[in-house]
């Protein structure tokens, strides 16, 4: 080979070379910058790894589906406590006797959501008053009842009806 042709061929090299140098350091870059990124996706927003931070958070779900079953299990008991609480009202007021004044006298119900309660009556009269309270299973009262103590309980089931029909 002469001279001048291996010249050429160490310029050649020498340009590929450099070029090859550029490119990688092209690459080298581009990589660090990848790698930067990438450690920003599997880093959590404390500097933690992605896998410490997804364990964390199911724990955290684990603890609130804990929290959720006993929601779940008090609520149960709350509807059943509810069932038999009162919830139902009727009140007629009057006068039973004419040498009273004013309608001091009343029959009250009260009753669960299955209709079972009580109706209570306060005769009222000048010399006394009297209390009466007769039982209520499932809307009817197992004693003879008045027309006002009727006409409560009519109250306080047209109440339960209207409760039914609106949940």
């Amino acid at each position: 080979m002469d001279p001048t042709s291996s010249g050429i061929a160490i310029a050649a090299l020498a340009i590929a070379v450099v070029v090859l140098f550029v490119l990688v350091a092209m690459l080298w870059r581009r990589s660090a910058a990848l790698d930067r990124r990438l450690a920003g996706l599997t880093r959590g927003g404390d500097g933690t790894s992605l896998e410490s931070t997804l364990h964390a958070t199911l724990e955290r779900v684990g603890a609130l589906s804990g929290g959720v079953e006993q929601l779940r299990g008090r609520t149960s008991r709350l509807e059943a406590d509810q069932r038999v609480a009162i919830q139902r009202t009727g009140l007629v007021r009057y006068n039973p006797f004419e040498d009273t004044g004013g309608n001091q006298s009343f029959a009250v119900a009260l009753l669960d959501a299955n209709g079972d309660g009580v109706v209570i009556s306060s005769l009222h009269a000048r010399q006394n008053t009297r209390i009466y309270a007769k039982s209520v299973v499932g809307g009817r009262a197992e004693a003879a009842l008045s027309d006002e103590e009727s006409e409560a309980l009519r109250q306080a089931m047209a109440k339960q009806d209207a409760g039914a029909k609106s949940s």
